[in-house]
């Protein structure tokens, strides 16, 4: 088989597996079978240049950062859809369609609304040629390189699909992913987005398709533009089409030729639509039939088939008692709106993220206000805007330094003003008590560093560590290798609830908790591995994961706050931002005449270089891209800041020394050598074991593997004893390899 052969083998193998895995759920291969196809292609494909296909499966990951976005015309326009608000609209809607198509029976459709943005796709002869945003409905940005980011997405059809066919669809963000990245952008002190739909859009404006690529978007078609090749007679036969292809698309669906049914299908999808996984605003009614469409026509803007019912929005108002101010582990000062109880979407709220000092300014909020409330994305509880006209006489403008009276509420320290430019039109502006020694802050970091996935001291919850900060036995995690037992012994806690509804007497700690607490902080250096100790330790965006890519790039913490990997990752930042910024092509930047446009663009050529030759300097380690520029940021401000400056100098005098368990930095090396056998490689472990689980996670992590609590798409090995049947029967559903004690063994001789 020729190179060129194989390579398209490899294409349409990876594709298939794809499909199988993102739309259907029914994967046939395990991940290291994929990853070993993936890697063969990625291999083939640098030897051979010339065979370069940009809808080749490895472009998924993103590509370099595009200059700017070009424009494409849509073969079909892509119109918008009327909208309308109430069932006698609905009525009247019906009504025209059996007017003006003369029968008495309309079979229509009903399916969700989703709340995303709106793309078409165009395939030409199987294979995705372009596609691009609605625009003006004539003309839209090409996004092709960040539409093939999206794993959903398929990226080839298959051999039946038709000579070209343009699908219309919505990319969208999934709900909880959405909230799990305004997490940590409120943490991160940056702008929050306002919803699911401004986290798509932002996201797909980017320049760099590799960004895209860490931003969890999905994409569901549901309408059809151009087609050749094949005649469809109406939207089961598309939907068939779609099914055929492997391309997501809109669910539930109803069918209805009579208006009650249409009208009760309308009702059922406002009851199920807050289960799904995006944000929905109504539901789409469409004329089943095609030739029946192209009958009734559209007008300018808008096809005469569809209608959009809009829901009415889940907004409620209720009244703002007070603002709370919260402290969180890296300082950060987060209000809180105080809500009369009210409820939204079947539950009851009665408090609400406030973001920050921007967020309350843009809005005008204060306290007393009557505000209107809604969930962002249908999950989490927001104030919308103030209902100015019941604003009560007297309130007056929020202003964090004023309400907290230059202190912080927890430790009353002086707070700190920052002002976040990543928006230039939107700058976002935080507070932070930047006392390290602050309880709240000293709480929240004995306990983070005291959990399981830290290093699991015995005994050490919210309630110890509340106590410790109150007494004064430990304001910090290194305080904690200082404590005595007898003072530990009586450390008073605070009282208990009982079954009965009273409270205890103040408890004791007591001798022996003392000293398990004692006995597992004593060691912790030498039973909890380097990761462990990052991951502790509480750095903003450091998560396990990270901790673990990190403790694999380097052997010892020390290399960690000297690190030059990591500068490395921060100037290759800095050197793409500023190609940005120069870029010729940037709108908010533009070039004044010919000669600077001729300056930028030398300069450009020089960044290219110089961001291959740093990017070509590290690529022998593969970083994942859990150590991306913000975590890598992170880690230098922290090691270079005061605290973390006493951090590294008490962790020398304690002479703690945690090692990495599984330091492989070149895993290419590591793996050729022997020494890491499992370099790449993930386990779970389940059952009934000769040994411990803790004995084989370490063996693992020795070898280079590394070892989750659950099965997914990325593990590699199940590591089974007698038992462990859930865990088995997932496994088996995703392709997962299951080993025996002796097989994992061999694996490591």
């Amino acid at each position: 088989m020729s190179p060129a052969e194989r390579i398209n083998e490899l294409r349409s193998l990876l594709e298939h597996h794809n499909r199988l895995y993102y739309v259907e759920a029914q994967p046939e291969i395990s991940d290291a079978d994929y990853d070993k196809l993936f890697r063969e292609l990625e291999d083939l494909e640098g030897q051979h240049p010339e065979l370069d296909d940009p809808n080749s499966p490895t472009r998924r990951v993103g590509g370099a950062p595009l200059e700017g976005f070009e424009q494409v015309r849509h073969p079909v326009p892509m119109l918008s859809i009327d909208d309308v608000f109430s069932e006698e609209e609905v009525t009247d809607f019906y009504r025209r369609l059996q007017k003006n198509l003369g029968t008495g029976s309309v079979p229509v459709t009903i399916e969700p609304k989703i709340d995303g943005v709106a793309a078409s796709l165009i395939y030409r002869n199987g294979s995705l040629d372009h596609g691009a945003t609605r625009g003006d409905g004539v003309t839209g940005d090409d996004i092709t390189a960040n539409l093939r980011t999206i794993p959903t997405l398929p990226l080839t059809l298959a051999q039946s699909a038709p000579a070209l066919l343009q699908v219309r669809g919505e990319v969208f963000m999934p709900g909880e992913a959405f909230a799990r990245l305004n997490e940590e952008r409120e943490e991160e002190g940056l702008a929050t987005f306002a919803n699911p739909r401004n986290a798509t859009a932002g996201t797909l404006k980017q320049l760099d398709s590799r960004a895209v690529a860490r931003r969890p978007l999905a994409f569901i078609a549901h309408g059809l533009g151009s087609l050749e090749g094949v005649e469809l007679p109406d939207e089961q036969a598309f939907r068939s089409l779609l099914a055929t292809c492997g391309i997501p698309c809109n669910e539930p669906l109803w069918v209805a030729d009579k208006l009650d049914d249409i009208l009760a299908a309308i009702h059922a999808l406002d009851k199920r639509r807050h289960q799904l996984p995006y944000a929905t605003d109504g539901a789409v009614i469409k004329v089943a039939s095609f030739p029946d469409r192209a009958a009734l026509g559209a007008t300018s803007r808008a096809p005469r088939w569809a209608v959009a019912f809009k829901y009415p929005p889940e907004q409620k108002p209720t009244r703002l008692h007070g603002i709370t101010v919260q402290v969180g582990r890296s300082g950060i000062l987060t209000p809180v709106a105080e809500l009369e109880p009210v409820g939204l979407s079947g539950t009851t709220v009665s408090r609400a993220t406030l973001h920050n000092e921007s967020f309350i300014h843009e809005r005008d909020i204060r306290i007393g206000d009557t505000v209107l409330t809604h969930k962002s994305g249908e999950i989490i509880p927001e104030v919308l805007k103030v209902i100015t006209e019941k604003r009560p006489a007297g309130a007056t403008p929020f202003s964090m330094h004023e309400h907290l009276e230059g202190k912080c509420p927890t430790c009353a320290a002086p707070i700190t003003r920052r002002e976040n430019t990543e928006s230039k039109e939107r700058p976002v502006v935080t507070w932070w008590c930047e006392n390290p020694l602050c309880p709240k802050q000293a709480v929240a970091a004995l306990v983070h560093f005291s959990q399981r996935k830290a290093l699991d001291l015995e005994g050490l919850g919210e309630s110890v560590a509340i106590k410790l900060v109150e007494s004064g036995l430990a304001v910090s995690p290194l305080d904690l290798f200082f404590l005595e037992v007898e003072k530990l012994a009586n450390l008073l806690l605070d009282p208990a609830r009982l079954q009965t509804g009273e409270t205890s007497k103040p408890r004791r700690f007591g001798e022996k908790k003392a000293h398990l607490l004692i006995d597992s902080i004593r060691t912790a250096p030498t039973s909890q591995p380097l990761s462990r100790w990052i991951f502790a330790i509480g750095i903003p965006q450091i998560g396990e994961s990270a901790s673990k890519e990190l403790s694999r790039l380097h052997e010892t913490l020390p290399e960690i706050a000297s690190s030059n990997l990591l500068r490395t990752i921060c100037r290759i930042a800095d050197l793409e931002a500023e190609r940005k910024e120069i870029s010729p092509q940037n709108k908010d930047n533009p070039p004044a005449d010919q000669q600077e446009k001729e300056a930028r663009r030398k300069r450009q050529d020089e960044l290219k270089t110089e961001i291959r030759e740093s990017q070509t300097g590290i690529a022998e380690f593969e970083i994942s891209p859990d150590i991306g520029a913000v975590a890598s940021r992170n880690l230098l401000s922290f090691f270079e800041s005061e605290h973390g400056r006493r951090f590294m100098e008490r962790f020398r005098q304690l002479e703690l020394n945690p090692r990495s368990d599984n330091f492989a930095p070149r895993p290419v090396e590591g793996a050729a050598s022997g020494n890491n056998p499992l370099a790449g490689k993930t386990f779970v472990i389940t059952g009934t074991l000769s040994m411990a689980r803790s004995d084989y996670r370490t063996l693992i992590e020795q070898k280079g593997g590394k070892v989750t609590g659950s099965i997914s798409r990325n593990t590699n090995y199940l590591l089974a004893g007698e038992g462990g049947g859930s865990k088995r029967d997932k496994a088996t559903s995703l392709g997962v390899v299951v080993i025996s004690e002796d097989k994992l063994q061999s694996m490591l001789a």
